[in-house]
């Protein structure tokens, strides 16, 4: 029997914050199909995302607040068994693609869980699990989004024109990934988890992702000029810039009190403001760079 406590854990809500990634994949595939587009957001946003977050949350036991859940119920025997159960759902709409965009889910739901099992507990290893994350969640992400929605192969993969924008999505990842971390610096303590916030520390961890946020802005705006789109330049900072100052203020709370202020609701906040400007950006980035609007106005 499922229970209410497991139906919570797998986090749906919480897909949101990783859609900007499909979002720029959609916008630079070359072979849209609409049934291709509903599978592949469906098998990762319903179902392996929702798979890696429950499989987590199993092992890790939680007790104090994690992403999308400020007040995690205690884990039941159950949740194991949904995991694997909506990991299955996921190969099996990846399947009606083909079996390379298949075998990508399969390698990421395999790397997710690794992330937590105790045996190999990737989440200990602050730069490995760090590098991982950002690696997965971005460029592998992307790449598998693009084999999908495109009905392609894992040779597309190394293509420049998936590495690059791929990699673009990775170091957004690398700036934001710690920062969700900085708030369970003492659950993370309690079981042995030495994460790359709690090794660089509260101030360390803010100055860490503001470091990888100018980086990450000034590849963005390197590649959009590459692509001789120095117009969607200012569409993307007008995006930025509400994001950069709520960081900004976070941070500067941070510095007078970080007892008070490194918590899970700015943590949320910073999440939530992040997804909603990143999605409008790359869904704005699609109409433009496909130019469907125009087809369908013609």
């Amino acid at each position: 029997m499922i229970t209410v406590s497991s139906l919570k854990h797998l986090r749906i809500p919480f897909s949101l914050f990783l859609m900007p990634v499909f979002f720029f994949a959609l916008a630079i595939t070359p072979n849209l199909q609409e049934l291709r587009i509903l599978w592949v957001f469906l098998s990762l946003h319903l179902f392996l995302y929702p798979s890696s977050n429950a499989y987590n949350s199993f092992y890790d036991q939680d007790e104090e607040s994690i992403g999308g859940l400020k007040n995690p119920p205690k884990v039941t025997p159950d949740l194991f068994w949904l995991s694997l159960l909506f990991f299955a759902v996921a190969l099996f709409i990846g399947l009606q693609i083909n079996w390379q965009f298949a075998s990508m889910i399969l390698l990421y739901g395999l790397v997710s869980m690794a992330y937590s099992y105790p045996g190999i507990r990737i989440k200990k290893y602050p730069w490995a699990s760090w590098f991982i994350a950002g690696f997965f969640q971005g460029y592998f992400t992307f790449a598998m989004a693009y084999v999908g929605l495109s009905d392609l192969t894992w040779a597309s993969v190394l293509k420049p024109h998936v590495i690059i924008p791929g990699m673009l999505t990775s170091m957004m990842l690398w700036g934001s990934y710690p920062l969700t971390q900085v708030y369970q610096h003492g659950e993370d303590s309690k079981r042995g988890d030495n994460t790359l916030s709690l090794k660089l520390g509260i101030k360390g961890t803010f100055y860490f992702s503001n470091l990888w946020f100018i980086l990450t802005g000034i590849a963005f705006i390197w590649y959009f000029i590459s692509k001789n789109q120095q117009e969607i330049i200012w569409v993307y900072l007008g995006a930025m810039a509400p994001i950069i100052l709520y960081f900004l203020l976070w941070f500067s709370f941070v510095r007078t009190n970080p007892d008070k202020y490194t918590n899970y609701s700015w943590a949320m906040g910073m999440n939530a403001i992040s997804a909603l400007f990143l999605n409008a950006f790359f869904i704005y980035y699609f109409f433009e760079n496909t130019q469907i609007l125009q087809v369908f106005g013609n």
